[in-house]
């Protein structure tokens, strides 16, 4: 049986090409995520450009994947991290 607090995530790392990483809360990751899925619409993967919808797409994003290669030497990676109190 899966444990819930699984998927309850506090925060992510997000790292780019060339700048420093950066902590971001869900929605902050998604408004990023979205951002970055309407500049690069026809950059992205297949399988999120079948998606319909870009807050669809971001959200399978979230889910599925943790890095995006849009460019020759440009990455984007997140990573969902707990914090500690």
């Amino acid at each position: 049986m899966t444990d819930s607090l699984m998927f309850n995530n506090e925060a992510y790392v997000f790292l780019e090409t060339d700048r420093p990483e950066q902590l971001f809360t869900p929605a902050e990751m998604f408004a990023k995520l979205k951002e970055i899925a309407i500049a690069s619409a026809d950059d992205l993967p297949l399988d999120v450009q079948e998606i319909t919808g870009v807050d669809q797409q971001v959200q399978y994003m979230i889910d599925t994947i943790c890095e995006l290669h849009l460019a020759p030497g440009e990455y984007f990676q997140w990573y969902a991290v707990r914090l500690e109190k």
